[in-house]
């Protein structure tokens, strides 16, 4: 049998200090993978609660606009006869949800689904426009041929982001003291989906 060379180790360490010095480090490694799950459970509640808040904020920002939403636009002269203030889902032809709309109103003519954000931003108007193309496809499947067209309403909206709402032809619905308005620039043209 071949004789195992013994490392040399450097003069005055013996081998049970490097053998404690082992032992010692991996304490400390198991000490940080503890840490590490601990931390990583409390990440996963602490994101649980916040989506659990911004899905409370989201039903208080749409309590707030749906009880004057339909009298808004009534105001424009669309005349609805329905609204889902609780939102609605739309599924594809597998069945599964394709995207949820906050509100929707409709009438024999006319749809109008609305997004609602505390503080509505560019990308919101952005995948607002997905969700209406979504939904002009199940409508389309449906054989519903009525106008579809959508608005995005906010608690607080800047300047950058009511106009990037407008130039994409949307309705932008913003609060107005204890009530919501409907805010069109001279000119303003909804897009028909």
């Amino acid at each position: 049998m071949p004789e195992t060379e013994i490392p040399d180790y450097p003069r005055g360490i013996t081998f049970e200090q490097v053998w404690a010095g082992l032992m010692e480090n991996r304490k400390q490694m198991e000490e940080t993978d503890r840490l590490i799950r601990e931390t990583q459970k409390e990440m996963r509640e602490t994101g649980r609660r916040m989506g659990y808040l911004s899905n409370r904020f989201g039903e208080l920002a749409e309590h707030l606009v749906a009880p004057g939403i339909g009298k808004r636009f009534n105001e424009l002269g669309y005349r609805f006869e329905s609204m889902a203030s609780r939102g609605c889902e739309v599924f594809g032809d597998d069945g599964k949800v394709k995207t949820e709309i906050d509100i929707l109103l409709e009438n024999g003519e006319t749809l109008i689904a609305v997004e609602v954000k505390s503080k509505p931003s560019v990308k919101d108007a952005e995948h607002h426009i997905k969700r209406l193309e979504i939904l002009r496809e199940a409508r389309n499947r449906l054989h519903d041929k009525r106008k579809i067209m959508g608005a995005i309403a906010g608690a607080v909206f800047g300047a950058k982001e009511k106009d990037a709402a407008c130039q994409a032809g949307l309705y932008v619905i913003e609060q107005s003291g204890d009530t919501m308005k409907i805010d069109m620039p001279q000119g303003f043209i909804p897009r028909e989906w």
